[in-house]
C-alpha cells in the first residue's frame, strides 16, 4: 500500500535508510537536504518504507503544486529493488490526484516511455587513471587547463561567502538562493560531505565551486568566477583538479546540468557522458 505521509509524521531514520540503500540514491532526497531546499515536502511511502517518493510543494492562492526546488536536480521514486512500470505509474497518479500541478525532474531509473519531456545531465566516471581521463578531454579543454598551469593557479579551501560575493557581483539570474547555498555549505564541516574550493592566482581569488558528496557521486553544485577567473580559465582548472584528485576511484563527477547547449558542450569537453532525465509534468490548469 502506498501512503501519503506529511513531513511532520515522517520516520526520518527509516526514510533516510531507504534513500541511502536505494538503487537510485541521491543526496537531493535525504531529509536534511530537502529540509534546506524545499519550502514544504511530504512523502509517498510504499508499505514500511520499502520505497519512497519525496514530494516538494509550494502554495499559491490556497492551491498546492509540486515543483523542483533549487539545487535539487533529481527526485522521483527511490527503492532498493527495481520498481515496476505499474508501481511507478501508481506513485505518480497519487501525486497528480493531490496537487493542481506537478513538475518534477526524476532520477534516471524513473523513466516514462511516453511524450514526457527530458533534461540532460552530464557525468564522468573517475575509475581510470588521470592520464587516461585527460586524454578524453577535448583539445581545447586541455589547452585551457594548461593555461591555468602556466599562470601558476592554485586550488585551496575557501569560505562560501566569498564565492557568493563573486556571484552577486558578476551574475544575475533567478536560479540562485544565497540562503540555500549557505545552509548546504554549513550543513557539515566535514569534507566527506561538502567541500568548497577556490582558485587563486597568487593572492587573487578567481572564483571556485561547492562540491557535495554522496556515496560515489561528487556533485558540482555551485560555482562562480570573476572576469579574471574566466580570463585564466579557472573553471577548467578547478574541474581538472577534482578529476585528478579523485582518479582511479569508484566515483562519478556529476556536473549537475547541461540542458543549455553551451553548458552541455563545456561539460562534454571533459569527456563527460550524457545522462537523460525524465521531466514529469501534469497540471489541471495554469497557476
Amino acid at each position: 500500500m502506498i501512503t501519503y505521509i506529511k513531513r511532520k509524521d515522517l520516520e526520518d531514520d527509516k526514510y533516510d535508510a531507504c534513500i541511502e540503500n536505494s538503487l537510485q540514491s541521491r543526496i537531493y532526497a535525504l531529509s536534511w537536504y530537502l529540509d534546506i531546499v524545499a519550502d514544504h515536502w511530504d512523502v509517498l511511502v510504499l508499505d514500511d518504507y520499502k520505497a519512497v517518493m519525496p514530494i516538494p510543494w509550494k502554495q499559491k492562492y490556497l492551491l498546492k503544486y509540486v515543483t523542483q526546488p533549487l539545487f535539487c536536480q533529481q527526485l522521483g521514486v527511490f527503492s532498493s529493488k527495481i520498481i515496476s512500470k505499474n508501481q511507478l505509474e501508481t506513485f505518480f497518479k497519487k501525486v497528480s490526484s493531490r496537487f493542481v500541478k506537478v513538475s518534477l525532474c526524476l532520477n534516471p531509473s524513473n523513466y516514462f516511455d511516453d511524450d514526457s519531456n527530458t533534461r540532460k545531465n552530464y557525468i564522468l566516471n573517475l575509475n581510470s587513471d588521470y592520464q587516461s581521463l585527460l586524454a578524453s578531454f577535448s583539445r581545447t579543454r586541455r589547452q585551457r587547463v594548461k593555461l591555468g598551469i602556466k599562470n601558476n593557479l592554485k586550488v585551496k579551501p575557501v569560505v562560501i561567502d566569498k564565492l557568493i560575493e563573486i556571484q552577486k557581483r558578476n551574475y544575475n539570474y533567478d536560479g540562485f538562493s544565497e540562503t540555500i547555498i549557505l545552509e548546504i555549505s554549513d550543513s557539515s564541516t566535514d569534507s566527506d560531505r561538502v567541500e568548497v574550493l577556490g582558485v587563486y592566482k597568487e593572492n587573487e581569488l578567481l572564483g571556485g565551486g561547492l562540491f557535495v558528496k554522496h556515496q560515489e557521486r561528487i556533485i558540482y553544485l555551485f560555482s562562480s568566477f570573476t572576469n579574471n577567473g574566466r580570463k585564466y580559465q579557472a573553471a577548467s582548472f578547478l574541474i581538472n583538479y577534482i578529476i585528478e584528485q579523485n582518479q582511479q576511484q569508484n566515483k562519478v563527477l556529476d556536473f549537475e546540468g547541461g540542458n543549455i547547449k553551451s553548458i552541455g558542450d563545456f561539460f562534454r569537453s571533459f569527456g563527460a557522458e550524457k545522462e537523460t532525465l525524465t521531466m514529469f509534468s501534469r497540471k489541471l490548469f495554469k497557476l
